[in-house]
C-alpha cells in the first residue's frame, strides 16, 4: 500500500493508492480512519496528481476529478459510487433519489448504506447525498464539515472558471 498525507482547508487527508490508481481517501476527522502502519510506503510521486487536483478543487477551480480510481467494494457499492461521481458539483440528491438512478427505487437504506462505506471521500462525492428533506444526514467527517463542503461548492461554482 502506497500513501501520503497533505493538509487541507478541512484538516489532515490520508491518500491510499496501489501503485496506478487511488484506493482511499479518509478525512483527519473520519471516524474508523486508517493509520499508516509498518508495511506501508509513503509514495508523494504516486500520489501526485490526486494531490494537485484536491488542491485546485479546494482552491475553487476544478469541478471534477478525473484521477484512476480503484475504490474496492461489493459490486453494489461500486454502482452507487459511479452514480455519486455523476452528481453535478454544487448540487445535493436524496439518498431515495440516488436509489432511483441506479435502478432500484426501494433500496434507499442500502445505498446509504453503500454511501456510508465509501473509501474515496470527496473526489467520490458522497457529501452531495441529503435527506429526502434537502436536511444534512450523516456524513464519516462529522456534519460540519459536510456542510463546509457543499457551502465550497456553492461559493466555487459562483466564481467564474479559468479558461483553458
Amino acid at each position: 500500500m502506497r500513501y501520503t498525507v497533505v493538509e487541507a482547508p478541512i484538516g489532515g487527508l490520508l491518500l491510499l493508492s496501489d501503485g496506478a490508481s487511488l484506493t482511499g481517501l479518509y478525512l483527519e476527522s473520519q471516524d474508523g480512519r486508517l493509520e499508516p502502519d509498518g508495511l506501508w510506503v509513503r509514495d508523494d510521486s504516486s500520489l501526485k496528481a490526486a494531490v494537485e487536483q484536491l488542491a485546485a478543487y479546494f482552491a475553487g477551480d476544478l469541478r471534477r476529478f478525473d484521477v484512476p480510481l480503484a475504490p474496492r467494494g461489493t459490486e453494489f457499492q461500486r454502482r452507487v459510487w459511479d452514480a455519486l461521481r455523476a452528481i453535478p458539483f454544487g448540487t445535493t440528491v436524496s439518498y431515495a433519489e440516488l436509489a432511483r438512478r441506479i435502478g432500484m427505487p426501494r433500496a434507499a437504506r442500502a445505498v446509504g448504506l453503500a454511501v456510508g462505506r465509501n473509501p474515496i471521500a470527496i473526489i467520490i462525492p458522497c457529501h452531495r447525498v441529503v435527506g429526502s428533506d434537502g436536511g444534512l444526514t450523516g456524513y464519516a467527517g462529522g456534519l460540519a464539515l459536510k456542510s463546509w463542503l457543499l457551502d465550497h461548492e456553492r461559493m466555487a461554482d459562483r466564481l467564474p472558471t479559468l479558461p483553458g
